[in-house]
């Protein structure tokens, strides 16, 4: 007799795209990754105080149940939704992902930044910043346009890095602008830009200590970053297979403990 699995939805409502995760018992069924606003287009439309999603077209029909999380989930409920707080869905995700039990989870997102302290599967700190974007995906992106280079070649370096010293993404451009006319190589720059994201979560992680660190979110794909927290950071850094879904990850997952 053939047991059916138990299929779960997790929906992160990000400020840059909506990530769509299926899990079940086996693990990890689907991923997908839609543009915000194309998503709130193109799949449903606001009924009184909920976003009314065409679960059909989403294909998602058949799953138990659905969580969202994320950004807009404090502006926009989605209607047939439970809901996850933020924070809850990224710890969650980061310990079915890599299944260890005291870690610090560093999530760099499209506009916003998180760093959490988990001890024995539990979250003890966290820091967030959702103020600025000078430490987000949009900051790399706003850096790649200046440069003139496409954002996944900015990604590629960490050798010898140009001192950029300005904490505000505005600034940054006008600094960035000036080191381009002092005649330094386009490599030199792209690895500067990714040593300013470092150099501004180093005083996050180094409060909120711990000797593994979990790299989550779109800018975990920077291997640049990657490369340039290995050498600062006392600490082995793990990237896991679904970094930027981590947060829909942790959504879905929540299910299997209600």
């Amino acid at each position: 007799m053939t047991t059916t699995q138990k299929r779960f939805c997790g929906i992160d409502l990000g400020s840059r795209s909506v990530k769509v995760v299926i899990l079940s018992e086996q693990g990890v069924e689907d991923v997908t990754m839609y543009n915000t606003i194309d998503f709130y287009r193109q799949f449903g439309r606001k009924v009184n105080d909920e976003f009314k999603v065409d679960f059909t077209k989403l294909q998602l029909q058949n799953v138990e149940g659905i969580t969202s999380t994320g950004y807009g989930r404090n502006t926009l409920k989605l209607a047939g939704a439970s809901q996850i707080a933020e924070l809850e869905a990224h710890l969650l995700g980061a310990i079915y992902q890599v299944g260890l039990k005291d870690f610090t989870l560093l999530d760099l997102g499209g506009q916003d930044s998180k760093v959490i302290q988990v001890r024995d599967h539990k979250m003890v700190d966290f820091i967030t910043n959702d103020k600025c974007a000078a430490s987000s995906g949009r900051f790399l992106e706003n850096m790649a346009t200046v440069l003139g280079i496409p954002l996944e070649d900015l990604a590629e370096h960490y050798e010898h890095p140009v001192e950029l010293n300005a904490t505000c993404a505005v600034f940054g451009e006008s600094e960035l602008i000036g080191k381009i006319s002092e005649g330094y190589s386009k490599e030199e720059l792209a690895a500067g830009i990714n040593d300013t994201i470092v150099k501004r979560v180093e005083p996050l992680l180094l409060k909120l200590h711990s000797d593994t660190i979990i790299f989550t979110g779109g800018v975990a794909k920077n291997q640049g970053i990657y490369q340039l927290l290995k050498q600062r950071m006392n600490a082995e850094i793990i990237i896991p297979e679904y970094p930027e879904f981590n947060g829909a990850i942790g959504a879905a997952y929540k299910q299997f403990h209600d």
